[in-house]
């Protein structure tokens, strides 16, 4: 049985309209940006991942507050460090959504309740979503 987090992220989806992409496999669970955005710095129960490079994390086009950022490369030996957040929906984000897809079915296949972010955060700061940048 899922845990309640992944179940109002589900019904929320259900609910708002979000899908799968159809530039990734249709298997990926995903969300869009508009609808990430709902739950940023207002739900507990949702993690925001970072799957970019350090450099891109601290580049000018931003992360979203409070995100972890763990890149992809490193995620398969590194989900040790996401084990406090196993209980909580994770929305794994990159730059154009190819990497934060495959860091979902990392993570699934490791047990956790993860979401690709359509359209990374290039999609985001399009859609003029906020964001953090690193002062310089």
């Amino acid at each position: 049985m899922r845990s309640t987090p992944f179940v109002a992220i589900i019904v929320t989806c259900a609910l708002i309209g979000c899908s799968g992409s159809r530039n990734e496999a249709s298997t990926v669970p995903s969300i869009a940006p508009a609808d990430a955005l709902k739950f940023l710095g207002r739900d507990s129960s949702v993690v925001f991942l970072d799957v970019r490079s350090n450099e891109e994390f601290t580049s000018e086009t931003g992360h979203l507050e409070g995100a972890i950022l763990v890149p992809v490369d490193s995620l398969e030996n590194r989900t040790a460090q996401l084990e406090p957040y196993k209980s909580k929906t994770i929305i794994a984000y990159c730059r154009s959504g190819v990497r934060s897809s495959r860091a979902q079915r990392i993570l699934a296949g490791k047990g956790f309740h993860a979401l690709s972010m359509l359209g990374g955060i290039t999609r985001w700061n399009k859609e003029q979503l906020p964001v953090v940048k690193e002062s310089h």
